[in-house]
């Protein structure tokens, strides 16, 4: 049985990136979606689960998270960086406390180092 892998971070249509004007939501999105292709090549079961910054965060990650038992869960930089996204990163860290108590927990630092973070905790 493969690893299984969810990745939560906020949809790239929703982020604020006038502090970064070179990237945009479309070439966030590419290095998510390689980012889940990396983990799929490297023998884990990916899936991402992409949130707004609304009230439909919350039921799209405990709908994510009780799809499957999954192995280790990441949670974009995005999530946890910056005040504004203080209490909706501590929501969901506390839906995969409370829905996947025996999921390894990490962070990525960048939209192209998930493979990194996951690797720290659990093999393909």
């Amino acid at each position: 049985m493969a690893t299984t892998v969810l990745a939560i971070g906020i949809d790239p249509a929703f982020a604020d990136f006038s502090a970064f004007p070179q990237l945009t939501p479309e070439l966030i999105r590419s290095y998510l979606d390689a980012q889940i292709e990396q983990l799929r090549n490297h023998g884990y079961e990916a899936d991402a689960c992409l949130v707004d910054l609304g009230d439909t965060a919350e039921p799209v990650v405990v709908a994510a998270l009780e799809s499957k038992r999954f192995d280790c869960v990441v949670i974009g930089a995005g999530l946890r960086e910056g005040a504004a996204h203080l209490l909706l990163f501590e929501k969901i860290l506390n839906l995969v406390h409370r829905l996947a108590p025996e999921a390894s927990i990490c962070f990525n630092t960048t939209p192209a180092d998930t493979m990194d973070a996951v690797r720290r905790w659990v093999a393909p």
